[in-house]
């Protein structure tokens, strides 16, 4: 039987960990279990390469909620992560911890050309400080930054033998010296976007 978590990997050492212990000075890869935990819940959870819980989303009875939190392993939240009332793009606010200021925004970045595939996020004041593209026709995404230097990578998730695993089963690949949770926080955004979670 296939796992559906990564192969453990140098990458993944305790060495390599930097700033905080989100970030990572090498390339990381998660496997995104697309289920909540909780029996007859909605939501996700996430496991490092050595097939470890690390961040987990629960919405309990409701799915597509207006409202989310991402949590770490031992329940603490992370972001919480809102729709913005009235919005009908798909405008999300993503708050850290218990700030009461939006710590980042995903707004839908209109464009005749783009279609409805691409995302703005904005901190603070500035404008799209990173883009989350849709690949047409996958089931994955991307985010890139403003010099459009990607930063992490959504796929389906594949067994070392190539063998697919089922649409709930996704592999996020973050690139180093990024935020994993803030990666994570703006994955779950796209999720609850598209109906995924």
């Amino acid at each position: 039987m296939a796992r559906i978590y990564p192969q453990t990997s140098s990458s993944s050492s305790c060495s390599s960990i930097c700033m905080s212990k989100y970030v990572t000075t090498k390339r990381e890869t998660f496997t995104l279990w697309m289920k909540s935990l909780v029996f007859h819940g909605n939501g996700c959870a996430v496991f490092n390469s050595k097939g470890q819980l690390v961040y987990r989303i629960d919405n309990y009875s409701k799915k597509c909620s207006k409202q989310v939190h991402l949590m770490d392993l031992h329940g603490t939240i992370l972001f919480s992560l809102r729709k913005k009332k009235l919005s009908i793009f798909g405008h999300w606010n993503g708050y850290k911890m218990d700030e009461e200021t939006p710590y980042f925004q995903v707004k839908k970045i209109r464009n005749l050309f783009i279609g409805d595939l691409n995302y703005g996020v904005i901190f603070g004041c500035d404008t799209n400080n990173y883009r989350i593209i849709a690949l047409r026709g996958k089931l994955g995404f991307k985010i890139i930054n403003k010099e459009n230097r990607l930063i992490a990578e959504v796929k389906q998730k594949q067994s070392s033998s190539a063998v697919k695993f089922g649409d709930d089963v996704l592999s996020l690949v973050v690139e180093p010296h990024v935020d994993h949770s803030l990666v994570m926080a703006l994955v779950t955004v796209y999720g609850l976007i598209r109906h995924m979670l």
